[in-house]
């Protein structure tokens, strides 16, 4: 009696078979989840990245508006992950959500665009820290103003480092402008991005 060797290793159909899920499949796929999530209401956080001048961006958005603009540096698997805790684990990268806030925001780092006019969702700051980012929008493009001055501005002029610490934990950079916020020696101060992507924003203002 002989046998047949088989001229396959067992599971090679299996590997074939994944190997047969082209790209495009699996972005239709993906794209039709996104739009049962909606349909059903069970997408929170829409999530997607934004190549920049200053890196990788990440932003995610609610349906009431833009929640949080973080830098690569802050660690996007971290930034998700206190999302997930903090907001809703119902996270989905569903970039069509996010177009506007990146058209924007490529149009800004181009030098077309000097203010923003996405609706924001700040639950992930409030009160003093609130107030600050408040007044944040009222320094203009291309000009700066300091700790001092910004936290005279909230109502609380002792409280310069309050009006720092708003400053740090800004969730949506960028669009809030805390970059244009210097020391009262006229230094850089902290930034969220690092000190390279402060200094980088502020030249493409004074530039623009």
């Amino acid at each position: 009696m002989t046998t047949t060797e088989p001229t396959t290793e067992p599971g090679a159909d299996v590997l074939t078979g994944l190997h047969d899920v082209l790209p495009e499949n699996v972005a239709r796929l993906h794209a039709r989840l996104v739009a049962r999530a909606a349909e059903q209401d069970l997408l929170d956080v829409a999530v997607r990245t934004l190549d920049s001048p200053v890196g990788e961006l990440l932003l995610a958005a609610t349906p009431a508006g833009l929640l949080r603009i973080a830098f690569d540096v802050e660690g996007h698997d971290a930034v998700l992950d206190r999302l997930a805790r903090t907001v809703s684990p119902r996270i989905l990268h569903a970039p069509g959500r996010l177009d506007v806030v990146a058209h924007e925001l490529d149009e800004y780092f181009a030098g077309r665009r000097r203010s923003f006019d996405v609706p924001l969702d700040l639950r992930l700051t409030a009160g003093f820290r609130r107030e600050v980012l408040d007044h944040l929008a009222d320094v203009g493009y291309g000009r700066t103003v300091t700790y001092t001055e910004l936290a005279a501005a909230s109502g609380r002029p002792r409280a310069v480092r309050a009006a720092a610490s708003a400053c740090a934990t800004n969730p949506v950079p960028l669009v809030v402008p805390c970059h244009r916020v210097l020391r009262a020696d006229g230094t850089l101060g902290g930034y969220l991005g690092g000190l390279d992507a402060k200094r980088t924003l502020l030249e493409l203002e004074r530039a623009a």
